[in-house]
């Protein structure tokens, strides 16, 4: 047993913020009675007559231990912690439903209407009351086809909000339920949409996430979703986030900003791209809070910030997994990643989770270490800085599933409530303080916002930027992916690459298409001042006098109408964002609007972009008979990509490895940062600037000249991460990763004839017998393009046949000018004529109606009246 003094250091100790995670194991390691004891005493004193049984539950501890009695310290334990006045004085709220399946990740767990993964929707669920001191359950929403989901309760203590789906053939929609009456409202009623993880603002409006602006997974065909905000009575609806992935499980935090998971990758590894953000609740100052630059954690859900504190508390666990694993307390003072800023965790040890964090290179699958975490945690609730709730895994060898735990730093965990077919969300249903209310600054009168850089030579390693060197800041979106092509097809994979999975091949190895906006000039101060359009996912390029890129952000940002934001630098710790206050160059002059690079914004397109460059500059010795045609450089289509575009980027490194890109003496010939790393990266790191190709422009290549468009046209393709497709949107939405003009059959076939051919294995082609594009990446990267349907006689797989006069010959030429005419008739997206297919064009009218359905409520804003789901307007 401990005397005070002795508690007192424990819980001195018990929240220091740990240099290690064998620290927390330690704190966690101390006896289950010295644990019981540390929270006896600390509610004693916290609660005084209101935990009235203290001494009673001291005596019986001394008693248990006494007598070595572990059913008797089994039963004080619940007794003693159930008392607890924290869940005790109020009933807690839950909700019961079954685990979801994990068909892919933590958000894919809509299971939308008419998405790919609607047929894994399992219903029963309802939305209870527990009495924490009766045992007694009060049913307040009962859904037995369907589902009830993520619950908030209003600040008055009254009223409840969450998401509701009634069936399979039914969407979530949001829900208000008075919890007295247990009379039901509905919030909003969009068909084809999914509503979900709404929570009360200050103001009483309603910040939630939804499928509104309908957007896809790049590496997968999960739908996503983003931030929107409401009236309370579900009016004006709009969007306030715009990531190109999800955006949601927002909770209040107490200055009154939304705290919330968003996840994104551009030009950046899938796995670890999730990250705790702050926004306002008009959607204004995106800002990073924790995570999103280290391997592990894979994923960081359900964030809260802690009671009294500046610590929050959230769900570690793998983008492959639910939102389950280890329930961790963080610093976000100490550090945006890493084992530094973690104070605490549930389980003890997650030590091995962590081991790999802050890996440069690529740690194969290490990003799913959570996975293997037991038990796991589910939504955690602070009910002040030493006790939580959340959804535990019960772990017993007759009962699977989650259940109500209250849990503390002490190193107590005690079952509350075990009702099937499992328990989710708990939280108190009493009253709390309502956080200020922060000010809107979007001006709905505009459709545009300001951006401001202090000095773009400040920053971490912009130490050695030349001053002077840095002439203008390129704005860059990255769009959404907005279609998906059906499973089965054949995803493609970049050879030598794990990390860049296509549904719909885009790029060699990435997932983002790109758009610049424009450019706007830096001053001699290193100041920029400019306008750019809200509602637009956004990032920054810095470029020097020949418009070559010399560092880039890898993550992206976003205004509202009339929006103002300022950065002090070019940083990688986003706590340096801050409003513009010193006067700079930039800011004595209007800001600039942005000019447009070489005609108006428009995607991205290697064919239209690059390859008349090529076309007017190389392919005369770069091609088919001519002395340079090793480096086959004209425009020809093959079965996913052209022959330059394949042939130029077969020849460098398909993963980001800072040091090969670091030597001067073997350059890559185009120097891609690809789907990774994750963490930042220095300036002149990779882009044009390290890229062999650029050296040879710029130094000199036998009695090449371009002009300057033509340079900036290469040098901007290799800096925006080297993109090939404008979107993807396909004809071919059912053949080899939605770009083939040949079917599965058709390539099967062909492969099985380059395989028996007398040169087939020789020349690696047998390894075209399957449709699967990573196969055909193989054969691309060892021996380039092995099907050219521009010109048939020219595919290099014909070499593996002896003579022309061949049958297998002459049915493998009859194939691939079945794709030709297939071109010919249904122009892929990379030539002039493309019509996307039916499926995709359905896909397109819906985001066009959705898009309008925004547009009415921004004018109803405007105007001062509101306009609910369905068009009603009052």
């Amino acid at each position: 047993m401990c005397n005070d003094a002795t508690i007192s250091r424990r819980l001195s100790l018990a929240m220091t913020p740990l240099l290690c995670l064998v620290m927390s194991t330690q704190l966690h390691a101390q006896p289950a009675a010295d644990s019981l004891e540390a929270a006896i005493r600390l509610l004693q004193r916290e609660f005084g007559t209101r935990y009235p049984q203290a001494d009673v539950y001291l005596a019986e501890l001394a008693r248990a231990g006494e007598d070595n009695d572990a059913d008797a310290f089994g039963k004080l334990k619940r007794k003693a912690l159930l008392a607890n006045p924290l869940i005790a004085e109020n009933p807690i709220l839950f909700v019961t439903r079954p685990q979801y399946t994990n068909e892919h990740g933590t958000e894919a767990t809509m299971y939308q209407t008419g998405e790919v993964n609607t047929r894994v929707f399992r219903g029963g669920g309802a939305l209870r009351l527990l009495d924490v001191k009766t045992g007694k359950i009060t049913r307040l929403v009962d859904a037995p086809e369907g589902i009830v989901r993520d619950p908030e309760v209003h600040f008055d203590g009254k009223r409840i909000l969450f998401s509701m789906r009634r069936n399979i053939k039914d969407d979530y929609h949001i829900y208000e339920v008075h919890v007295d009456s247990k009379k039901l409202r509905q919030l909003t009623r969009a068909p084809r949409v999914s509503d979900i993880q709404p929570i009360y603002l200050p103001g009483d409006g309603i910040v939630f996430s939804s499928t509104r602006d309908p957007k896809y997974i790049p590496c997968q065909r999960h739908l996503m979703a983003n931030l929107f905000r409401m009236n309370g009575d579900g009016s004006n609806i709009e969007q306030i986030g715009y990531n190109t992935q999800f955006e949601g499980r927002a909770s209040l935090m107490p200055d009154g900003r939304v705290l919330y998971t968003r996840w994104e990758y551009v030009d950046k590894h899938f796995a670890p791209a999730y990250g705790l953000w702050t926004v306002n609740p008009d959607g204004t100052n995106h800002e990073l809070y924790y995570g999103g630059y280290a391997w592990q954690p894979g994923t960081i859900a359900d964030g809260r910030t802690v009671p009294g504190t500046n610590h929050f508390v959230a769900i570690f666990t793998s983008p492959h997994d639910l939102s389950r694993g280890a329930m961790v307390i963080g610093d976000p003072s100490r550090g945006l990643d890493g084992t530094q800023p973690i104070l605490h965790s549930w389980p003890p040890d997650i030590s091995r989770q962590m081991a790999r964090w802050d890996e440069e290179d690529r740690i194969g699958n290490g990003y799913d270490s959570f996975r293997q975490v037991r038990p796991y945690y589910e939504t955690p609730y602070p009910l002040s800085d030493r006790f939580f709730l959340c959804s535990r895994l019960i772990d017993s060898p007759d009962l699977q599933q989650m259940g109500i735990y209250l849990v503390d730093t002490f190193g107590n965990e005690v079952l509350v409530c075990d009702r099937a077919p499992g328990c989710f969300d708990p939280m108190p249903l009493r009253a709390r303080k309502r956080p200020p209310v922060i000010t809107s600054r979007v001006d709905h009168r505009r459709n545009s916002g300001e951006f401001y850089v202090q000095d773009v030579y400040r920053g971490k390693d912009m130490a050695g930027v030349k001053r002077g060197s840095v002439k203008y800041v390129r704005v860059v979106e990255a769009p959404s992916k907005r279609t998906w092509v059906p499973k089965g097809c054949g995803d493609w994979s970049p050879p030598g690459s794990a990390d860049s999975h296509h549904p719909v091949a885009v790029n060699w190895n990435h997932y983002n298409h790109k758009r610049i906006l424009g450019t706007a000039p830096v001053e001699v101060d290193g100041s920029a001042y400019f306008t750019v359009p809200a509602g637009r996912f956004v990032y920054f390029q810095l470029l020097d006098e020949r418009g070559m890129m010399i560092h880039s952000m890898r993550s992206g940002t976003m205004l509202q109408p009339g929006e103002r934001k300022g950065c002090v630098g070019c940083h990688d710790n986003y706590k340096d964002s801050t409003s513009p206050q010193l006067v700079s160059a930039a800011l004595t002059k209007p800001p600039r609007k942005l000019a447009d690079w070489y005609g108006p914004e428009r995607n991205f397109s290697y064919a239209a972009e690059v390859q008349p460059v090529l076309d007017r500059h190389c392919v005369s010795c770069h091609d088919y008979g001519k002395e340079a045609e090793s480096l086959n450089l004209s425009g020809d289509k093959g079965v996913l990509f052209s022959q330059s575009y394949v042939n130029l980027l077969r020849t460098s490194p398909s993963n980001y490895v800072r040091s090969q890109h670091d030597r001067d003496d073997v350059l890559p010939m185009v120097s891609l940062v690809g789907a990774g790393p994750v963490k930042t990266l220095p300036p002149h790191s990779w882009g044009a600037q390290r890229s062999r190709l650029m050296r040879l422009l710029i130094d000199g290549h036998y009695d090449v000249k371009l002009d300057r468009e033509s340079f900036e046209r290469i040098a901007a393709w290799i800096d925006l991460n080297g993109p090939y497709y404008p979107g993807h949107r396909s004809y071919y939405v059912g053949h080899t990763a939605g770009r083939s003009p040949l079917n599965h059959a058709d390539l099967r076939e062909l492969g099985q004839l380059v395989k028996q051919a007398p040169n087939g294995t020789t020349l690696g082609w047998d390894r075209v017998n399957e449709y699967q594009a990573t196969q055909l990446g193989k054969v691309m990267a060892s021996h380039g393009p092995p099907v050219n349907f521009t010109r048939p006689q020219q595919s290099a797989c014909l070499q593996a046949f002896n003579s022309v006069s061949d049958p297998g010959y002459r049915r493998a030429l009859e194939l691939i000018r079945k794709g030709q005419n297939q071109l010919i008739a249904h122009p892929r997206f990379d030539m002039p004529g493309f019509v996307p297919s039916a499926m995709h064009g359905d896909q397109l009218e819906y985001l066009q109606r959705r898009n309008e359905s925004e547009v009415r409520s921004r004018a109803a804003i405007r105007r001062g009246t509101r306009v609910y789901d369905g068009a009603t307007t009052k």
